[in-house]
This record gives C-alpha cells, sequence and structure tokens, in this order.
C-alpha cells in the first residue's frame, strides 16, 4: 500500500511514516514510478509502536527490541520481561525524582537555588 493509505490507516501523518522509515522502523519498496509500496503487516506494527510510546519506551528501544519480539516463540513472555525491566526503570526514575523532590523542597525560601548549593557545598 501507498504512503498516503497507510497513513489513514495508522492514523498517523505521512511526515511521522517517512521519519519512522528514516530510522528504520518500517521499511517499504520503491515503486518503479518513485512512490512508497507498505506491505499490509505494516498497519498493525504502527499500532504496536504508537502503543510501546504509549507505555514509555522510546523510539530506540522498539526498534532494539523488534527482532526479539517477532521471533521470540512466546512473545507474551518476552513482552512481559520487557515490561519488567521497564518497571525497574520507572522505579529507579521515580527514586531519582523524590530525592529531586526532597532537594527542591529544601531550598524553597532559600533565595537563590544556586547560591544556596554554593552555599551548603
Amino acid at each position: 500500500m501507498r504512503i498516503g493509505e497507510l497513513a489513514a490507516r495508522a492514523g498517523l501523518s505521512k511526515d511521522t511514516i517517512r521519519f519512522y522509515e528514516k530510522i528504520g522502523l518500517v521499511t517499504g519498496r520503491r515503486l518503479a514510478n518513485g512512490y512508497r509500496d507498505f506491505p499490509p503487516e505494516t498497519v498493525p506494527w504502527l499500532h504496536y509502536v504508537r502503543t510501546a510510546q504509549a507505555l514509555g519506551f522510546s523510539l530506540a528501544e522498539i526498534g532494539r527490541h523488534f527482532e526479539e519480539l517477532s521471533e521470540a516463540p512466546d512473545s507474551a513472555e518476552a513482552l512481559s520481561a520487557l515490561f519488567e525491566e521497564k518497571i525497574r526503570v520507572v522505579d529507579a526514575r521515580m527514586a531519582e525524582l523524590a530525592s529531586l523532590r526532597t532537594e527542591l523542597e529544601a531550598r524553597v525560601g532559600t533565595g537563590c537555588p544556586l547560591r544556596a548549593a554554593e552555599q551548603a557545598g
């Protein structure tokens, strides 16, 4: 299917699909007239990409794990492992943010936070 049809079916812009193609998330072949042609399975893959992004996965992570997931004998098990890994990343980030919040709270009302840091250090 051509890029316009793919964009309509996937609910994305043609520019987004071109970008995904540029970074290797989707591949299409060029027809003799220069138009891009994408296989039908690109539509569910693009829905997967959007869902993965909504769950906090970067495009790099999605691309890195594509082959692993598509070749896994039990993709539910492979997905669960990725989700568990992402939960660990989120937990670590939440701990960092909690620490940052504590630091900011300690500086409220002290004036310039940069000067407070210099005086404390």
